[in-house]
């Protein structure tokens, strides 16, 4: 009994300890809301991501680590790859998303499905690696019933952390602020927090794992790359298309 009770103070602190740093991360989410993209893919997307963190971690409960540190950093790379999408493709074709979101907006199942869920499960997910290295040990030292007071806790804080940020962007002085930068902050806190989780995590220092890393980056650029082709041949067709329209009237 003394455990359960223990589990309790145990399971708040480590959370806290581990995800103060997803404040800021919510909080710039928040900050870019709209039709299109809206709060409950944002508290969908952390829950997701952060459950896929707990299975990761689970696996120090069943004995054994899933993965190596150095693989874990690998994760880095996510975020990276989404902060250059939003860097260099921003959100331009509002009203499509907005239509599309109108049309599935009472589907829950299109909601779990959305890109933007996963977007933000993608980020909080790789974030989130070095919390594993904490969580395996917390979980193989438990019992099961401690164990089950742990994992209660954990997703209860993620809806805590949830309106904390929420409530947070409401204040004025944080709402303008976010509002008028976040677009740009965004991209460049989301790449600058993909190559820290590989610098932590040690990652760039295993030769074959560095040399993966620039292969799958190499994939990441020339992906982005024939997008942002793609992107322009659209706006180029558009424009003619509008000239001639109005050389028409």
């Amino acid at each position: 009994m003394n455990d359960l009770f223990t589990a309790i103070p145990t399971a708040i602190t480590a959370f806290t300890a581990t995800n103060l740093d997803d404040v800021l991360i919510l909080l710039l989410f928040f900050s870019q809301v709209n039709t299109a993209f809206q709060k409950k893919h944002i508290v969908i997307g952390q829950y997701l991501g952060f459950g896929a963190l707990v299975l990761a971690s689970l696996s120090g409960y069943f004995g054994g680590l899933l993965m190596p540190r150095d693989w874990i950093g690998m994760l880095g790379i996510l975020p990276i790859s989404i902060g250059l999408h939003r860097l260099f493709i921003p959100d331009t074709d509002d009203s499509k998303q907005e239509e599309e979101v109108v049309e599935n907006n009472d589907s829950w199942l299109s909601n779990l499905l959305s890109p933007q869920v996963y977007s933000v499960a993608a980020v909080t997910f790789a974030n989130g690696g070095d919390n594993v290295g904490i969580y395996v040990p917390m979980f193989a030292s438990a019992s099961w019933e401690s164990l089950l007071v742990i994992l209660g806790v954990f997703f209860s804080m993620v809806g805590v952390w949830c309106y904390a940020a929420y409530r947070l962007i409401q204040v004025p002085a944080i709402a303008d602020s976010l509002s008028r930068y976040g677009n740009y902050l965004v991209p460049f806190v989301l790449i600058g927090l993909g190559v820290l989780i590989m610098i932590d995590s040690h990652t760039l220092e295993n030769r074959g794992l560095a040399v993966l890393s620039l292969v799958i980056g190499g994939l990441v650029v020339l992906n982005l790359g024939r997008n942002i082709a793609e992107l322009n041949a659209s706006n180029t067709l558009g424009n003619g298309l509008r000239a001639k329209e109005a050389q028409l009237d």
